[in-house]
């Protein structure tokens, strides 16, 4: 029996040494190693920050990259082009208009353009601004369908903000139309 008080002793002395060690072992990790732990994770996140930043500075700096980002800007300029009009270029857009009225052959033809008070079509832009263009002519169905049409194909593009069609009351196919239309505009750079 001795044997066993003596082993039981033993075990109840090696079972606390055990436990405060280990509660020792886990304050020691929460108050050392778990902040390095953090610390390593921060540091990997910077360095991998910072390796692709470096990538894409070494692949922007081939030969083939300037090439092909190059050519990407001259296709964003170009499609550009098609929404916008340049500021030298816009007094030309009411004369094109004008022609194209003609083409369609409507009648009694106006055509007037609007300062635009806020000198752009919204806060954010810096580069564009919008004109507006307010027509007005007659015709029949067929020509302001035609001559919407046309409107809408021109290059640069176009917007029809809206539009009215008064009916005629003297019992011919010449309704009255009224259209108003924006355009972007490159501002003039200074």
């Amino acid at each position: 029996m001795s044997f066993m008080k003596i082993n039981r002793k033993y075990f109840m002395i090696v079972a606390l040494i055990w436990a405060g060690c280990f509660i020792l072992f886990v304050f020691a990790y929460m108050v050392v190693l778990a902040p390095q732990q953090k610390s390593k994770k921060q540091v990997e996140n910077q360095y991998a920050e910072t390796k692709q930043i470096y990538d894409s500075v070494v692949k922007a700096s081939q030969e083939e990259t300037k090439i092909r980002l190059n050519e990407e800007i001259e296709n964003l300029r170009n499609q550009l082009q098609d929404f916008a009009v340049d500021f030298e270029a816009s007094a030309n857009l009411t004369f094109d208009i004008s022609q194209i009225a003609n083409e369609k052959k409507v009648d009694s033809f106006s055509i007037k353009t609007q300062e635009d008070s806020r000198g752009s079509s919204g806060p954010d832009l810096k580069h564009l601004k919008e004109n507006r263009i307010d027509i007005s002519f007659a015709g029949d169905f067929t020509q302001f369908a035609t001559f919407l049409n046309a409107l809408e194909r021109h290059r640069p593009v176009v917007f029809v903000d809206n539009f009215k069609i008064t009916r005629s009351t003297t019992g011919d196919s010449n309704h009255r139309a009224n259209m108003r239309l924006a355009v972007f505009v490159l501002k003039q750079q200074s």
